[in-house]
């Protein structure tokens, strides 16, 4: 399939002063954009001007949620080069999401080539500054009009850029944990490892919670036993524990973070031995009383990695460390991003010139 390359008749203000950039507020000024028709399959495949579209009311999508989206970045590097980090492995992953959600899958191949064509376009809005990037969100939605629940036969699928601001602008701070035991996030053979919307939309009733007791984020615990952690709202989690890094089991109920899994990979090279297993919040409890948990942090395409300095549960609250990241914690954040910005070798593979 071709890309159309459609003619943009004006291009949109940039924020010049990069220390004012938000995380998603802005947007590029071209997207991408092809659509699925059933029996006919993809098609139309374009880059055209940013601008709305327009659903028909009954749009599955609107009633039903059958969506899917990705999140990944791209970075400026010191010699002005551009680069993406593990591509292929977010659309292999925007791939089960969408058999998960009885959505028609996207040719990888093509689908990378259609997100390097859109970044080279849009390459000037790749800011420049420390910590900063552009990031990316591939979206699929269903927009078959009709009332009736059952798979789409038409879908939009479309990507969009926006310039984001370092995430830790005044350095990397320690988070406040809320745990959960009331509200699940997803259970057992639910849609816990698709990244679709709905999944999301669950969890801001007690993210709201989580901010009336002074907490940045929810930690969810299973929804079987109410006991064993499994993510954070927005991130993985992992727990450096008797001198080991433990983290929860890939077995449909979280996602299958790419972050997660870079970290966990730099990780074991640096000696670390990596256990996966269910754990118990009480665990999480007693070893930061006892002194047997070192650190904690998230991880996540937004936040890189992200220290944890306390965890609320119930009536009790306990802390780690002193204020600042653990040693591991800033270690693992200054090897990843290091790779990201190219400050230091690939060895892997996982950085992907535009």
């Amino acid at each position: 399939m071709d890309i159309e390359i459609l003619p943009l008749a004006e291009k949109k203000s940039r924020i010049e002063n990069e220390s004012e950039l938000v995380f998603g507020k802005q947007f590029t000024d071209r997207m991408f954009v092809m659509e699925y028709d059933a029996g006919r399959g993809w098609h139309s495949a374009r880059i055209q001007p940013y601008a709305p579209f327009s659903l028909d009311p009954a749009a599955l999508v609107l009633h039903y949620a059958q969506e899917i989206f990705e999140g990944l970045k791209a970075f400026r590097r010191r010699d002005e080069s551009i680069a993406l980090f593990r591509p292929e492995e977010n659309i292999k992953r925007f791939n089960r999401s969408a058999r998960r959600m009885c959505m028609p899958e996207v040719d990888e191949a093509f689908f990378l080539r259609a997100l390097k064509e859109l970044i080279r376009l849009e390459a000037d809005w790749v800011p420049r500054s420390e910590g900063t990037s552009l990031y990316i969100r591939p979206t699929m939605i269903a927009t078959e009009p009709v009332l009736g629940v059952k798979p789409s036969s038409r879908y939009l699928c479309y990507i969009i850029l926006s310039p984001v601001g370092a995430y830790y602008k005044g350095g990397l701070s320690p988070v406040k944990i809320w745990v959960s035991d009331e509200y699940v996030r997803v259970s057992p053979g639910g849609t816990g490892e698709a990244k679709t919307g709905g999944n999301y939309a669950a969890s801001l009733y007690a993210s709201t919670v989580a901010s009336r007791h002074g907490c940045d984020q929810v930690l969810w615990l299973d929804a079987v036993h109410r006991r064993y952690v499994e993510e954070v709202g927005s991130m993985n989690i992992c727990f450096v524990l008797d001198g080991k890094i433990i983290t929860s089991p890939l077995k449909g109920t979280i996602l299958d973070g790419i972050t997660r899994r870079s970290i966990l990979a730099l990780a074991g090279e640096m000696g670390y031995e990596i256990e996966e297993r269910a754990l118990a919040i009480d665990e999480i409890f007693e070893g930061a009383e006892s002194g047997r948990l070192e650190e904690a942090f998230g991880t996540g395409t937004a936040v890189v990695v992200s220290p944890v300095g306390q965890f609320t549960y119930r009536d009790r609250t306990v802390s780690l460390g002193d204020g600042r990241p653990g040693p591991l914690t800033l270690r693992l954040y200054e090897t990843l991003t290091g790779i990201q910005y190219g400050r230091i070798p690939d060895p892997h593979g996982w950085v992907e010139p535009i």
